[in-house]
């Protein structure tokens, strides 16, 4: 007479249900993962949303939707890094930058790089290099001062390239991105700004009467 399965579970023995399981984040273990966060705050009212993400075609995905709500084709991110008019990339100390983006395969334009801590300077902190907390404390708004407030600043980049980032990892990417974008765009600005002073003053056009109307 042949035997009915048994019922027991031996413990080598996995079960179907996954209910019960915890999903371990193992540091240095690679996977594929997408993360969104919302409404991560910046200084004032604004707020960012962050898509953290270790595959390319989803990069390209939110790059896409997001350049057609602007009006204009779908781009990839490779594309975007190597275009030599559109876009110009900064960053500070950007050799590390340059090293991550190669374990993923990517390059930026070398002739649309720019490295802040060689182009600008905080006056009067006597320091060699300044931070991206100085810059944008500086340039933007003195609640850039804390933003690594929430992250082991020795221990938590060993992760960077490496494993799945926590929540608190991506939100600082994603404000340290925004700093980044926001401390040069206001540089940038000032400099122009500056510069067409002294065209100005270089042909005497600050000799002529001003009229606002």
């Amino acid at each position: 007479m042949a035997k009915e399965p048994s019922a027991k579970r031996h413990h080598a023995e996995t079960s179907d249900k996954r209910s019960n399981l915890i999903d371990i984040k193992v540091p240095g273990e690679k996977r594929n993962y997408t993360r969104t966060l919302k409404g991560v705050e910046l200084h004032g009212k604004e707020t960012l949303e962050i898509v953290c993400t270790s595959e390319l075609d989803k990069a390209d995905e939110v790059i896409s939707r997001l350049w057609r709500k602007l009006g204009g084709r779908p781009k990839r991110l490779t594309d975007m890094l190597q275009h030599d008019k559109l876009f110009t990339f900064a960053g500070f100390s950007i050799e590390s930058d340059k090293e991550k983006l190669k374990l993923s395969g990517m390059e930026i334009n070398p002739n649309k790089f720019i490295d802040i801590q060689r182009k600008w300077r905080v006056p009067y902190t006597g320091k060699e290099y300044d931070s991206l907390t100085d810059v944008a404390t500086s340039v933007i708004h003195p609640f850039y001062k804390g933003m690594k407030n929430k992250i082991n600043t020795q221990e938590d980049y060993k992760l960077w390239g490496t494993s799945e980032l926590l929540d608190n990892l991506i939100e600082y990417a994603g404000v340290d991105a925004y700093a980044t974008y926001k401390s040069w765009f206001m540089i940038d600005y000032i400099t122009d700004g500056s510069e067409f002073a002294k065209e100005r003053e270089a042909n005497n056009f600050n000799d002529h009467p001003y009229c606002p109307f």
